[in-house]
């Protein structure tokens, strides 16, 4: 069996592409990878490209010894976008290997430790707050349509959900994330009184309309500086959340705020592979840190996770992204021994499910593992190009 062609195709996602891996072999076995960043689609897709050529007309089965060919082709300017090419193409051959095999892509990494993997409902008002009325969802203006959505994710069987700060209640409801050049804030991503006022207000309306059964997190990206962070995380702690999340490049100024507050710390998303993460774990910066298989790929995403155990710290799966990705966060979650729990977008465009051949099954806030080979389903091309993305 020789691989023929490697490829990225764009997916239209609503508001941002989604980047799908397909690989093609001279026997007629496809294998699909996600690498989807909205902020670099055609990065990705160009970096797809430049390592095709050390793929076509090789073996797709011994992965290990593909990876290490195209790590030799961008070791000079490894991480990032090339990281995460790399990534998309060795999923999609490990898809390929486990269909040739006949069996499910975790069962090539030790089998399941579990069969159903607890979700929290994430950018839960967020999504509605910018891409409601796109989406045709409730509308998201007041802290009383907060609580409604919090009868929302109990009555759907979810018991965490995850959100962001919220500006509610004038003309203009919206996601405050000036860490991504949005709105006010940038860029000296202060957070003041009135950002501090908002989630309060929000946490106030979401615990209102959950009740004390559902744990909520609150994610506040790279929206802010340490001082900031760390203003938050205690202002926040009379909420018991089960996490608050943050992003930064400084291990030792994260590990300050964690000592600072009773609020566990969750972190991490955008570390790529094991070099980059040791620093914050010698730090002891985190509670929860939160890995990305589909921007490391399942091998290092497991040793990430291995490698998080020993400093007794449990992971999450990281998901933002196409419906692919979401299965492949499931096939890492099934046998990573210290997991906390996974992301799961529900707000989206109604193609995301029509996209997958087999897509996810949740049923009363889980995600049930598939026992299908491979990542036990494929993409649907039909659907894909009938979707395809303008990038």
């Amino acid at each position: 069996m020789k691989i023929a062609r490697v490829e990225a195709l764009h997916c239209d996602g609503g508001w941002r592409p989604w980047t799908f891996v397909r690989i093609e072999t001279d026997s007629g076995l496809v294998g699909w990878g996600e690498c989807s960043d909205n902020r670099s689609p055609y990065g990705i897709a160009g970096c797809v490209r430049d390592l095709a050529d050390l793929l076509v007309g090789q073996d797709p089965r011994p992965i290990e010894r593909l990876y290490w060919d195209m790590l030799r082709r961008v070791r000079q300017n490894s991480g990032g976008v090339s990281h995460k090419a790399m990534a998309g193409i060795e999923l999609a051959l490990w898809d390929i290997k486990a269909k040739a095999l006949g069996v499910p892509v975790y069962e090539l990494f030790g089998g399941p430790l579990r069969d159903r993997m607890r979700l929290y409902w994430s950018h839960c008002g967020t999504t509605r707050a910018r891409m409601g009325t796109f989406l045709g969802t409730p509308p998201l203006r007041t802290y009383e349509d907060v609580a409604a959505l919090g009868r929302e994710v109990v009555a759907k069987g979810y018991t965490a959900l995850k959100t962001n700060v919220l500006f509610l209640g004038d003309d203009n409801p919206r996601a405050h994330v000036p860490g991504f050049a949005r709105g006010a804030g940038f860029p000296e991503l202060n957070a003041d009184r009135h950002v501090i006022d908002a989630i309060r207000a929000e946490l106030a309306a979401f615990r209102e309309g959950v009740g004390q059964g559902v744990d909520i997190m609150v994610d506040l990206n790279f929206n802010y500086k340490a001082e900031g962070f760390r203003r938050i995380a205690k202002k926040v702690e009379p909420f018991d959340l089960m996490w608050l999340e943050m992003d930064m490049y400084e291990p030792q100024a994260l590990a300050r705020i964690r000592q600072s507050t009773t609020t566990p710390i969750a972190s991490l998303e955008t570390i790529l592979g094991r070099r980059a993460l040791k620093p914050y774990l010698e730090a002891h910066c985190a509670d929860v840190a939160i890995i990305d298989p589909q921007f490391n790929g399942v091998p290092e995403a497991v040793r990430m996770a291995a490698l998080c155990d020993a400093y007794e710290v449990n992971v999450a799966s990281h998901y933002f992204a196409g419906p692919l990705s979401a299965i492949i966060c499931a096939h890492f979650a099934a046998v990573v021994p210290n997991l906390r729990i996974s992301e799961y977008d529900v707000d989206e465009v109604p193609w995301k499910p029509k996209l997958l051949t087999h897509p996810p099954v949740i049923e009363n806030g889980e995600f049930v593992l598939s026992t299908g080979p491979g990542w036990g389903t494929d993409v649907n091309e039909d659907e894909l190009r009938a979707h395809t993305a303008k990038v």
